[in-house]
């Protein structure tokens, strides 16, 4: 019965003092309110990132000539890399599909439209590995790498630039640097990847037309090899590095002249910074959090200097020392209660606000509303305190005679 008197008592004395209540709550609102923004939108933003790179394979290795990474321009590297490289890496165990590319900026053009993008020479197998499906059309075909036709797959970006109204670009005459080719086909839209560019903004082109008509080069800038799965990766790179050394006439000592980027170890390592860019966040907006319970502190030690003549009375009506002690307790606890609920909302609220104007994805999940809300009532806790037990060593005849 003492703790629900208790908790009548510090709620009606919370009721009649609604504008400092509030006032007293507003640290709280804020930091919660900023917790729940900040970490949910860098949990969003790193969801989209991994999810983006995950889209790749994580089963992924990617060889690049003279150490770079992605579609090189202008290598530097004495030694590239070959079809013949190609064709040694995929007789390799462990290797679900080889898909060699070479990329280079170029020009497209559709009657008066004109548009800049990165076309890739390819083959058949980067469907598969890309796991791309095309959404009208399809995609190079091994008779097309025979043929070197002048074919073309492009993404939605080149669409949305190039073609208008109902024009269905399957089967159009798209220029490339000057030189026409049919579209066979339109990638499914993408978005942007982990690095931010536009997947979208891409055209593939057979890899034997791209060297002979666009590079000028048989070099092959990018392999793309896909492991049979994720525990296969560290077995096949040792044995790509050892074929691609010992193909290059490399010496013991000599460096590699290329590079191997493991997707799987990509992932891991941004999943790793992501978390600890949240924690991060977190921790920052969790100062505001401290800076609200200093806040509730004192305004409740305004609050117990004001109503000394009340704690008199009921501890001259039997009230204990732990009573008294308990009422305030209770009334902080209350205020960052109510504070950490409105918080959320209000977290909620911005973030799904801010992700709505700037087009980024938040992620609100459950822990992080708990860990919000049991934070919260850890500083109601901490903080009141010392207030709550300043109330309780009063003393009864002083505090009647307070005025």
């Amino acid at each position: 019965m003492d703790l629900i008197a208790c908790l009548q008592i510090a709620w009606r004395s919370l009721l009649l003092n609604k504008m400092r209540s509030f006032l007293t709550m507003l640290g709280v609102i804020i930091g919660v309110g900023a917790v729940i923004t900040m970490v949910s939108l860098s949990q969003g933003a790193s969801a989209g990132i991994t999810d983006r790179i995950a889209s790749m394979g994580s089963n992924l290795l990617i060889v690049t000539s003279g150490g770079g990474f992605g579609p090189v321009r202008g290598a530097t590297s004495t030694t590239q890399l070959t079809m013949d490289d190609v064709a040694a890496i995929s007789d390799l165990p462990l290797i679900q599909h080889v898909a060699p590319e070479s990329s280079t900026q170029a020009t497209l053009s559709v009657g008066s439209l004109t548009w800049t993008a990165p076309v890739s020479g390819t083959v058949p197998a980067l469907q598969d590995i890309k796991d791309w499906p095309t959404r009208l059309g399809g995609f190079i075909t091994d008779e097309d790498l025979a043929q070197g036709s002048l074919v073309a797959v492009i993404g939605q970006t080149v669409v949305d630039n190039l073609y208008t109204g109902a024009q269905s670009p399957v089967g159009s005459q798209l220029q490339i640097n000057g030189l026409n080719y049919t579209v066979i086909g339109v990638l499914t839209s993408r978005g942007a990847e982990g690095s931010g560019s536009d997947q979208d903004n891409s055209v593939y082109i057979p890899i034997t037309t791209a060297q002979q008509r666009l590079l000028g080069s048989a070099a092959v800038r990018t392999i793309n090899i896909q492991a049979v799965n994720t525990e296969s990766l560290d077995p096949l790179k040792n044995a790509v590095t050892t074929l691609l050394r010992q193909r290059h006439r490399l010496a013991d000592s000599a460096e590699d002249d290329f590079m191997i980027q493991d997707m799987a170890q990509v992932l891991s390592t941004i999943e790793d910074t992501t978390r600890i860019f949240t924690f991060l966040l977190g921790g920052i907006a969790a100062v505001s959090l401290l800076v609200g319970g200093i806040g509730i502190m004192n305004i409740m030690l305004v609050s117990v200097t004001e109503r000394t003549r009340e704690i008199g009375v009921r501890m001259a009506v039997g009230a204990t020392p732990r009573a008294i002690m308990t009422q305030f307790l209770i009334e902080a606890l209350l205020l960052c209660i109510w504070g950490g609920i409105i918080g959320v909302l209000l977290g909620w609220g911005g973030s799904s606000l801010l992700g709505t104007l700037a087009d980024l994805q938040i992620k609100l999940s459950p822990w992080l509303i708990a860990v919000a809300l049991g934070f919260s009532l850890m500083v109601g806790l901490f903080f009141g305190y010392y207030p709550a037990s300043k109330a309780a060593r009063s003393n009864p005849i002083e505090a009647l005679r307070f005025e």
